[in-house]
């Protein structure tokens, strides 16, 4: 089956942040590592990725939070909500699934940075 263009609208809890990203295919991912879980108040976050220059933010954008030395996260100044992870520099976005009007329309197709989640998760007190 070949590949189809999707054109997908997002944005924030109260929408002071909109976006339109065009992407190739409808995959997805989740992400387990520990920045994730904290950001996303869950076991996981769910993202698609973006070439940047795909990405038109519509009223407009995000404001970032360094997360480490090599990446930020976009969130809504206003209501909080998580829209993107980028690494620095990188000519790629990574979206937040759930900021997405119609997250359904995606497929997640495998899981990242899950290699220290089962520790973390039965650690003994």
């Amino acid at each position: 089956m070949a590949a189809q263009e999707l054109t997908l609208h997002g944005g924030c809890q109260c929408g002071a942040i909109r976006y339109l990203v065009r992407v190739e295919d409808d995959e997805a991912y989740y992400c387990h590592c520990r920045m994730c879980r904290k950001a996303f108040g869950n076991l996981f976050g769910v993202f698609l990725d973006a070439p940047r220059g795909c990405v038109r933010w519509e009223g407009g954008e995000p404001a970032y939070f360094h997360s480490s030395k090599i990446a930020r996260r976009g969130f809504c100044r206003d209501c909080g909500t998580p829209l993107s992870f980028e690494y620095l520099g990188s000519e790629k976005i990574d979206l937040a699934a759930g900021s997405l009007d119609e997250p359904g329309r995606l497929r997640p197709v495998a899981h990242y940075g899950f290699e220290g989640c089962v520790s973390s998760f039965f650690a003994e007190d």
